[in-house]
């Protein structure tokens, strides 16, 4: 069975194209005015990653980036527009073929924390500074622009 195959799932056929999502970096500076990060692991495998997901129907890119951020790590915020950086990554699909994803981080300054929220059983989150984010994250790409985000995220603060 070749890759096409393996995507023909029932009726529904899903593209090997490259597959758009938008991620939040959760921020915040702590009492030191230090700048820390919220990291999550994922669902599957538990990795450190950063809230992403689809577009959400009739949000923008950032919108959307910030309802993930709710969604999978239980907080709330200021969304910035305009994007920080992307970066590529393999995703496995039900099939067990790798998609090309292109993610789009928007930086998310953190104004709440929820104790409860929809994913909180299935994740774990954690606070971070930008260099101890930098090391736990999984994907390399994510960890470059972590590792440059620190002058963007000044210009950022209120």
């Amino acid at each position: 069975m070749n890759a096409h195959e393996k995507l023909m799932t029932g009726d529904k056929l899903k593209s090997l194209q490259e597959v758009l999502q938008f991620a939040a970096l959760p921020w915040r500076r702590d009492r030191q005015g230090d700048i820390r990060i919220l990291m999550i692991t994922s669902r599957k495998r538990g990795r450190w990653i950063v809230p992403k997901g689809s577009l959400v129907e009739g949000r923008t890119p950032a919108q959307s980036a910030a309802r993930e951020a709710f969604e999978e790590a239980g907080v709330f915020g200021d969304i910035h527009p305009v994007p920080i950086g992307s970066y590529k990554h393999g995703n496995i699909l039900e099939a067990g073929v790798k998609a090309p994803l292109l993610v789009t981080l928007f930086a998310l300054r953190v104004r709440a924390t929820l104790l409860q929220w929809p994913e909180k059983n299935e994740r774990t989150r954690s606070w971070q500074s930008l260099s101890e984010a930098v090391k736990m994250a999984s994907e390399p790409d994510l960890a470059r622009i972590l590792n440059d985000a620190r002058e963007q995220l000044k210009h950022f603060s209120v």
